[in-house]
Order: C-alpha cells, then structure tokens, then sequence
C-alpha cells in the first residue's frame, strides 16, 4: 500500500516538473558610467526561456521586465489656492519610492498579472511606491501624485506591449534611461506569467555609477566638504574677477 502511494505522488509530481519553464536572461550593459555631458542610456534586455518539455499547450506566455533604481524617502505636498496665491497644505511621508522605475510589459499591464499578484511582488509603478504616512487618510492621492511627476520627468515608465517575445522563447525589450539618473544599484526583474500567474522570475543588477570628473566632485562634496565649499567659494571669486577684467578691457577698447 505504501509503495502504491509513493508511486502514486511520484506521477502526481512529474507534470508539474516537466512543464518548469526557467529564464535565462542577459543585458546589453551592466554598467552604466555618468559623465559631465551624459545625456542618458538605453538598455538592452533580452533572453530566452529554458524548458525541459514542449511549450506547455494552455495559456499563452506573456513576460513583464522591471528596472528600479535606488530608493529614497519622499515628503509629498499638496498645494491650494487661498487669497489668490498657492500655499502648501497637507504633506505626506514617502518611506520609500524609487529614484527610477520602468515597466515593461509584452501586453496590457491588468492582462498579464493578477492584482495579487501585483500587490505581492510590487511590480506596477504605483505599488513600487511604498509605505506613505499613515497618518494621511487619502494617501492613495499622495501616492499617485508623485507618480504623475515623476512620469512626466520620464523617471517613471509604464511600457505596455513593448516586450517583443518571439515562438514563446525568445523575448527582448529596450528601456530609455534619461539624464537625470541618481548614482546606485538599478535593480533589474523579469516575470513570465501564464494565465496572469508568475511561473517564473529572474534578477539581477545594473551599476549606476559616475566617473572622471563627475566622481571627483561628488566624492570632494561628500567626503570634504569644508574644502568643497572652500574651492566653490574660491572658484565663484576667480569668475568675477575674470568677468570684471574682461568688462574693463572692452570698456577701454
């Protein structure tokens, strides 16, 4: 009787292992350099999935592709008109919300992944925002208002159906990084999904990071920033003098 039910949960378990579908992903860089005229980046991701069976014959496979960049805490205001002028009213506090973020998406976002979903990985721009004040009763407001500016800086991205996925194996997208990019690690994740359930997931990380000149300052103003503020001041005297000179020069010409 035992050997019949190990037998039995054996055959139970094997279909399930032959449909495993896996990622195997790459990038076009994975290393971003921030220079004096760095006007922005695209990236390059791509990869394929792994199977140890044929393409399972249910519903299609869809992919989703996130890139998040460093987290920093937000204070968001709100601002009303009083007596003519816009003053600040309400605020609320943004434990955490990412510097960058882009979603990518082989269709419309609510067609690939359930809410549940969602809401357990953080996957869509406004669920990557977390923990606003508790203390603000309208804080879904808060939340999709830093959203808005943050989109319209193009630092948040929501890319439905620019995820080309080919004979449901092969699956690239390109994701425009602007100028504006704070230094750190970009958190970079891939969701294949079937019937709007993750079946599987892949990670890794993008080094943002500044050289040359750009790495000099910002290590000068972080790590000395007495001489920092030293060498602005002097730098700022030597350009007026400079500007004076030369005003005096055509004066007299």
């Amino acid at each position: 009787m035992i050997r019949a039910l190990t037998l039995l949960a054996a055959l139970t378990l094997m279909p399930s292992k032959a449909l495993a579908e896996e990622v195997v992903a790459g990038l076009s860089q994975d290393e971003i350099a921030i220079t004096t005229n760095f006007e922005g980046s695209e990236i390059l991701i791509f990869g394929a999935v792994r199977r140890e069976a044929p393409i399972p014959d249910t519903a299609p496979l869809e992919v989703i592709i996130t890139v998040e960049g460093p987290t920093r805490a937000v204070t968001v205001r709100r601002k009303e008109r009083r007596f003519g002028i816009w003053v600040n009213t309400d605020a609320a506090e943004v434990d955490e919300a990412p510097t960058f973020y882009a979603v990518s998406t082989t269709g419309p976002f609510e067609e690939v992944i359930t809410d549940t979903n969602d809401l357990r990985h953080r996957i869509s721009v406004n669920r990557a925002i977390r923990a606003v004040d508790a203390n603000v009763l309208d804080q879904t407001n808060f939340t999709a208002a830093l959203a808005r500016i943050r989109e319209a800086e193009e630092l948040y991205q929501t890319n439905e159906g620019t995820v080309t996925l080919r004979d449901s194996t092969l699956f690239d997208t390109a994701v425009q990084l602007p100028a504006n990019l704070v230094e750190g690690d970009y958190r970079t994740r891939i969701f294949l999904t079937r019937d709007r359930e993750i079946v599987a997931e892949f990670d890794t990380v993008i080094a943002v990071r500044k050289v040359g000149l750009e790495r000099f300052i910002y290590n000068l103003a972080h790590d000395r920033p007495l001489i920092y503020g030293l060498l602005s001041l002097a730098i700022a005297i030597a350009a007026g003098w400079l500007a004076s000179a030369v005003f005096r020069y055509i004066i007299r010409t």
